[in-house]
């Protein structure tokens, strides 16, 4: 396919200039993600998952009144290895919720593998890693075919583990999650089912610094309005910078670059009498590059709290309600892509934690799946073939049966 550069202004969640020209070292310029037009493509289509992503967990948080951290993009890297084991209307389902068109698989796969190999390499000043893996209940094979396919665009690692051993499978899944996010979530299984057939993970980390960093000296306790207006103090961190902003009737938005302008935090701050729901509501209807666009270079008085959120959420109603029911019904799901032992979708969840400080930013998520096996057929006993005497062979014709030839063969 056509390769071609996209600049700030195109590139849907990564590649926006936040200063319009980095500041940063000649050895760790900006440079733009480099996409083939179909990936491209993925890419601004992705967006309509993101943000209907985003406004679920938000209005299912909303009565709570609880904080979240989610990861749209560790989300789409595990529904993506999900989607190359279903076939049918369950991937049909799982490509529409995605934001893709039916049956463009393949299409999907060489985007992820381009985002993985590319997103880490962007900026010397931010860390970020993308890992993939599948723990497969020992016995319980997955197709040849499905693990070479998940080798190669998602680079995952296939591991078998022993599921009636809880405590030691447990070890095994947890300690990679803790091991693929710099600790920062160190658990997300409490137990090891027998009844699953796999765990399925993708784990991305980030971590960056500000390309403005804030004073330490400054940073002080300030009230902070909740929604339900009661005020709370909270440390606050300040200074005054030109930064890229832009308002509309719903909200204003700063953009706070990293490193060498190849990652940013954007902030979005209602207006008037909007609330967080509002901007939730309206960036699932709005395109996201013109929202970006439309902002212009300030001298800003920037105040942002110094905090931490941790984040756990279960998705399958959410999954479920964006266009995916099947995968989570055993009568209806078809994953025998993955394996001729998989039945549906036990789980599908999230976990994530954020810290923002002086210095800048650092986030961890793990998107985790459980496949259920199918209890109708077991593999069957452990078999030894040797054909090492006098033996009777056929070839058939396969529809039919009918033997085309037949023989012995004795070692003569």
């Amino acid at each position: 396919m056509k390769k071609m550069f996209f600049l700030a202004a195109l590139t849907a969640l990564f590649s926006t200039h936040c200063q319009g020209v980095s500041r940063d070292s000649d050895d760790n310029t900006y440079k733009p993600l480099e996409l083939s037009t179909k990936s491209s493509e993925f890419l601004r289509m992705g967006n309509s998952f993101t943000f209907e992503f985003l406004d679920r967990i938000h209005q299912n948080e909303l009565k709570e009144g609880n904080d979240y951290i989610i990861s749209p993009l560790s989300m789409q890297f595990l529904l993506g290895m999900i989607l190359d084991g279903a076939q049918g209307a369950t991937a049909d389902e799982i490509c529409k919720v995605l934001g893709y068109g039916a049956g463009e698989v393949d299409e999907v796969n060489e985007f992820c593998l381009s985002m993985l190999k590319q997103l880490p390499q962007l900026d010397k000043k931010t860390q970020l890693s993308i890992a993939n893996a599948i723990f497969v209940d020992d016995g319980w094979p997955l197709l040849d075919s499905y693990r070479k396919t998940v080798s190669n665009y998602y680079q995952a690692e296939v591991s078998n583990l022993d599921f009636q051993n809880n405590e030691a499978a447990l070890k095994v899944i947890n300690g990679w999650c803790s091991d693929h996010t710099n600790k920062l979530i160190p658990k997300i299984l409490n137990e090891v089912d027998p009844n699953m057939l796999a765990y399925l993970l993708n784990a991305l980390y980030f971590k960056s610094v500000w390309q403005e960093q804030f004073s330490k000296s400054a940073t002080a306790p300030e009230d902070f309005t909740g929604e339900a207006g009661v005020k709370v103090q909270v440390p606050m961190m300040k200074q005054q910078e030109h930064f890229r902003y832009g308002e509309n009737e719903v909200f204003k938005t700063v953009c706070l670059p990293y490193g060498n302008d190849s990652f940013s935090m954007y902030v979005m701050l209602p207006k008037d009498k909007h609330s967080v729901s509002d901007i939730t509501a309206y960036l699932k209807k709005a395109d996201w590059n013109a929202v970006r666009q439309n902002m212009d270079r300030y001298e800003v008085n920037l105040w942002l709290p110094k905090f931490e959120s941790k984040y756990h959420i279960k998705l399958n109603d959410i999954l479920s309600e964006m266009g995916m029911p099947s995968s989570f019904n055993s009568t209806k799901a078809d994953f025998k892509a993955m394996s001729r032992f998989a039945m549906c979708l036990s789980f599908v969840q999230q976990d994530a934690v954020i810290k923002v400080d002086e210095e800048g930013s650092e986030a961890a998520a793990v998107s985790s799946a459980g496949m259920m096996k199918t209890t109708a057929v077991a593999p069957g006993p452990y078999v030894v073939f040797h054909a090492d005497h006098p033996f009777l062979y056929l070839i058939t014709e396969n529809s039919t049966g009918a033997v085309l030839f037949a023989g012995k063969y004795s070692g003569k």
